[in-house]
């Protein structure tokens, strides 16, 4: 077998072992936030949701930059995995120190003093994520994503258990802290089981400059891309009230799981497969392109169905108390929609080394981003939210830029294989919302119209995707037929 088809079946089944990991935790996860909201009220929500702001922040210089420079370098051995351990650990260390002094004077800006406890516990996932950051390094870098599926599962499952029984005792946002914690704290355990890579007793200064070098950009990169977008969080909560926030948060939460559940899956993969390919940039063009043909297939329909049937969804699985986040996550579907593009061209250019081209794009598409939030934030919550997706589009044709030159892959070139893909989706989401409100005038309950909403998009999607022979579509049934039992080789 060649190195290529070697290559090819590694990220196929790569994407399949990540796909089915986040699909499985994602499932789980999906049904215990739908128990948890409708234990917890909104404000519950909008607490947890104002501190997880400042972890999130913290939980970048740990978990980006260093881990992805393992993954990137050609030779990375047990002395840079080693060195990158212990100073990630020793770093956590230090930002939850800063955390937990400064967790007053963030209560009091946000005039919850009884948020100080809830930050300081939340916290002790900064130095979990320091762990863990690495191990998925190793597991990336191996491709080796069979492996922690069972790492992901049980942490989901039992942190899932962990956060109802503590919701149905009445500990409110305390549920959700456990919940977070637990979690983390068993998948990091049970990744330590399933992989065969443990720390060893040595570590070198020189080693980690080296990777510091590349991966001080990328965390930078990183740092700002998450600071921005956890700075609507802190808008909302700040000028506004929790309730908004926690409508705001979980609006945004579940075209997040699906985007976690197909794009991530895909992008986890992409990186290592395109690191092995940054000398052939004619392949690496290609590549590109396939990730993107299926990342906006998949993608694109379930976000803007999921937009088309926003209010049914919402009123069934979480009550209509919740039904206010119906717009947030209309918004979020289109925002998200477009991410396996900005992915794949971002991934290109990380895999051939350039995250000093990652930072410069960054800097730019998150000063624009600022731009219109501050000029938006006292329009109301619905402008806030606005804001970043305006900023998204121009964030996509920003990250498309650099690839004409590195990998020859026109901007033109990325609409032509985006359109189709896009005009599909859209035209499917149409069809099954004006379906969807003929149910409801009919008297058909939310579940009903979600069902028979859902398979006539499948029905839909699928006829269209014959009709003007799309290219993904037909991928996808060559490569399904590849792996079935007697076509294998």
């Amino acid at each position: 077998m060649t190195n290529e088809n070697n290559l090819k079946k590694s990220v196929i089944s790569g994407v399949i072992w990540k796909f089915i990991e986040v699909l499985t935790t994602d499932g789980i996860s999906f049904v215990v936030s739908v128990v948890l909201a409708r234990l917890l009220s909104p404000d519950d929500y909008g607490e947890i949701a104002l501190v997880n702001v400042f972890i999130v922040i913290a939980n970048v210089f740990v978990v980006n930059g260093l881990g992805t420079a393992l993954i990137q370098k050609k030779e990375a051995d047990s002395l840079d995995f080693s060195s990158v351990f212990y100073f990630n650990f020793a770093f956590s260390l230090t930002l939850y120190g800063i955390i937990f002094l400064t967790a007053p004077a963030l209560a009091r800006f946000y005039e919850t003093p009884h948020l100080v406890i809830v930050l300081r516990v939340l916290a002790l996932r900064i130095p979990i994520a320091s762990i863990n950051s690495v191990q998925s390094a190793y597991v990336s870098r191996q491709m080796a994503f069979k492996k922690v599926f069972w790492a992901s599962l049980i942490g989901t499952v039992l942190s899932g258990a962990v956060g109802i029984a503590m919701a149905l005792a009445g500990y409110g946002v305390w549920a959700l802290v456990g919940q977070v914690l637990f979690g983390a704290l068993i998948n990091t355990i049970v990744m330590f089981v399933v992989i065969s890579w443990r720390p060893t007793l040595e570590f070198s200064w020189k080693r980690l400059k080296s990777l510091v070098d590349y991966g001080w950009k990328i965390l930078a990169s990183s740092l700002i891309k998450v600071g921005y977008e956890q700075l609507s969080s802190l808008i909302i909560g700040k000028l506004y009230t929790t309730e908004n926030l926690a409508h705001y948060t979980k609006g945004k939460h579940y075209p997040e799981l699906v985007v976690s559940g197909v794009n991530s899956s895909i992008s986890s993969v992409l990186f290592p497969a395109f690191s092995k390919k940054q000398t052939d940039l004619n392949e690496l063009k290609q590549m590109v392109r396939r990730s993107m043909h299926m990342g906006t297939y998949v993608l694109m329909p379930l976000l803007f169905g999921l937009a088309a049937l926003a209010k049914p969804f919402i009123s069934f699985l979480l009550t209509d108390k919740w039904l206010p986040c119906a717009i947030f996550l209309q918004i979020s579907c289109i925002y998200y929609a477009f991410q396996p593009v900005q992915t794949a061209n971002l991934q290109a250019i990380r895999a051939i080394g350039r995250s000093d081209v990652i930072l410069i794009l960054d800097i730019i598409k998150r000063g624009v981003g600022l731009l219109f939030l501050l000029a938006f934030m006292h329009q109301g919550v619905l402008a806030v939210a606005i804001a970043p997706l305006v900023v998204s589009f121009v964030a996509m044709i920003a990250n498309a830029i650099p690839n004409r030159k590195f990998i020859k892959y026109r901007f033109c070139e990325q609409l032509s294989d985006l359109l189709p893909n896009l005009f599909l989706s859209l035209l499917m989401a149409i069809a099954v919302y004006f379906l969807s409100q003929l149910l409801h005038q009919l008297g058909m309950s939310n579940f009903l119209i979600l069902l028979v909403s859902f398979f006539a998009g499948v029905v839909i999607y699928v006829l269209e995707s014959i009709l003007t022979r799309n290219k993904s579509f037909f991928y996808i049934l060559r490569t399904i037929k590849e792996y079935l039992p007697g076509n294998r080789k």
